[in-house]
């Protein structure tokens, strides 16, 4: 059934079947106004759900940008036009008229918040629980063995809220992720190829990254645009993708990022759940202005074996971008029948997924 109220479109699901706030809705479209800059012309946007965000599109259906639900900020409670901010930050800011928008924005936020962890839920968190101070700090006073027990306890729907946060403070700079149907598909499947059929990893293509490829929690890797455009053959991405994930220790972004805050941030997440967004705000911004980490030779090198990507189109291409090739030693793969790695139709679809 499908009901019109103003401006947005809104097709509810049916039968017994229980549901998440999200998935209460198979569609929500509403227009909006958008402002990405202090000082920027508000435009006419169309707004609608994705997976934890909301999607800000102009008006050929592109994504401009997505906003990670849990971190919107609602600048005017009970005002009309409502206005949202990504962050506290308040760079941008949405205007939206359209009270059914609204009241799904407000819904699904508050359903979020609730499937949070809470304080009063740690002994949930911990594998053995916690009894007492004491017995906590007799456990956990090394901060290798407090960082080991929160990657054990953090479920993998909380790195991915982490992971979209953080690429939501990012496409300020790195423009709006780049998206089509064909080629999200081709991108997915391009990961199962690399990671296995059973991936939770996610491949997301950006306009513009300068470190080729970026890992960040919950499975996702930033891909640049350009990197798609150096080679006809797609190996020369998938080693970007590989070293991408290499270059993390443990194979675990998160990891990398409770090492650099320290045991304050560690314990609040272990404790709560939560990381505050100015935190991810900063790490997002980190990783963007810093030089792309070197993964080790041998772990990308048996990362390349494993998967099956020959190392030679790879290292002409991270040659021909930093100047720099790496060396990998001896390609095990060499003399040896190499899978497909993508289907040329999903290799096109890819390689213009920016200009859809």
């Amino acid at each position: 059934m499908t009901i019109r109220v103003a401006r947005a479109t809104l097709t509810k699901k049916r039968g017994n079947q229980q549901m998440t706030a999200l998935d209460r809705y198979v569609r929500l479209e509403s227009e909006a106004l958008w402002r990405a800059e202090p000082d920027g012309q508000r435009r006419d946007v169309t707004l609608s759900f994705g997976d934890a965000t909301l999607v800000i599109s102009d008006g050929n259906g592109r994504p401009l940008t997505h906003w990670s639900l849990p971190a919107l900020i609602r600048q005017n409670p009970g005002e009309v036009p409502a206005v949202y901010a990504p962050d506290e930050d308040a760079s941008e800011i949405l205007e939206i008229a359209d009270t059914t928008m609204v009241e799904a924005i407000e819904e699904v936020r508050q359903a979020l918040a609730k499937a949070r962890p809470h304080p009063g839920k740690l002994r949930f968190w911990l594998t053995g629980g916690l009894i007492g101070v004491t017995f906590a700090l007799a456990i956990f006073w090394l901060p290798g063995a407090l960082t080991r027990q929160t990657l054990a306890v953090v479920p993998a729907p909380k790195r991915v809220e982490i992971g979209v946060e953080m690429l939501g403070y990012m496409q300020n700079q790195t423009g709006a992720v780049c998206q089509s149907e064909q080629a999200n598909a081709a991108a997915m499947r391009l990961s199962q190829r690399l990671f296995g059929a059973q991936t939770i990893t996610q491949i997301v293509v950006v306009p513009s990254l300068p470190q080729g490829a970026i890992s960040l929690p919950g499975g996702l890797i930033l891909l640049d645009y350009g990197v798609l455009q150096m080679s006809d053959d797609p190996a020369a991405a998938a080693g970007f993708i590989l070293a991408s994930r290499a270059a993390v220790v443990d194979d675990d972004p998160l990891e990398n990022l409770l090492q650099q805050e320290g045991l304050g941030i560690t314990f609040r997440l272990l404790t709560t759940g939560e990381i505050p967004g100015d935190i991810l705000r900063r790490n997002a911004i980190n990783l963007l202005e810093s030089d792309a980490p070197k993964p080790d030779a041998d772990i990308l090198r048996r990362a390349l074996a494993a998967s099956e990507i020959p190392q030679a189109p790879y290292l002409a291409a991270a040659d021909a971008r930093t100047g720099n090739m790496p060396d990998l030693g001896t390609d095990p793969l060499l003399e040896r029948s190499i899978p497909l790695i993508l289907p040329d139709s999903d290799w096109v679809s890819l390689q213009n997924i920016c200009n859809v």
